[in-house]
C-alpha cells in the first residue's frame, strides 16, 4: 500500500493553482474539467510520479468550519517537506508569500508555517 493521492481543500481552484505552481514549485499533473469545477491535481517536480496533491474545491458545507477550527488553533492542513526551511522561507517570504510561524527548530526537525491565501496553513519541514 502507498499514498498515491491527497486533497486540500480550496477557495478557488485557479487561485490555488497559481499559489502552488508559481509559488511553491509544484507542477500540474492533471487538469479535467467537471462542470464549473476541475479535477486539478499538482505534484513535485522532484517526483513527477510521485503523490499527487488535489486542490480539492471547498463548497462542501463541513469543509468551512473544518478549516476554520485548524486555523484558529495554528494547524496546517498540510505538510511538506524541503531540504532546508530557512531558504525556502527567504525564498517565499521574497515571493510575498506569509508565514504565520518561522523557521522554528523543534528538535528532530525544523519546521515554519505559511498560509497558502486558498484557506490553508501549510508547514515546511526539514527533518535533521
Amino acid at each position: 500500500m502507498r499514498i498515491r493521492l491527497t486533497s486540500i481543500y480550496v477557495d478557488d481552484q485557479r487561485a490555488a493553482l497559481d499559489f502552488y505552481t508559481s509559488k511553491l514549485g509544484f507542477t500540474v499533473h492533471h487538469d479535467i474539467p467537471l462542470g464549473e469545477d476541475s479535477w486539478l491535481t499538482v505534484v513535485s517536480p522532484e517526483d513527477p510520479d510521485g503523490p499527487e496533491l488535489l486542490l480539492e474545491p471547498s463548497g462542501h458545507p463541513a469543509v468551512t468550519p473544518y478549516r476554520a477550527a485548524l486555523a484558529d488553533d495554528g494547524i496546517p492542513a498540510a505538510q511538506f517537506a524541503v531540504e532546508d526551511v530557512a531558504a525556502e522561507h527567504e525564498r517565499l517570504t521574497g515571493l510575498g508569500v506569509r508565514f504565520t510561524q518561522p523557521p522554528t527548530d523543534i528538535g528532530p526537525a525544523v519546521v515554519a508555517v505559511l498560509d497558502d491565501t486558498c484557506g490553508n496553513l501549510v508547514q515546511l519541514i526539514a527533518q535533521k
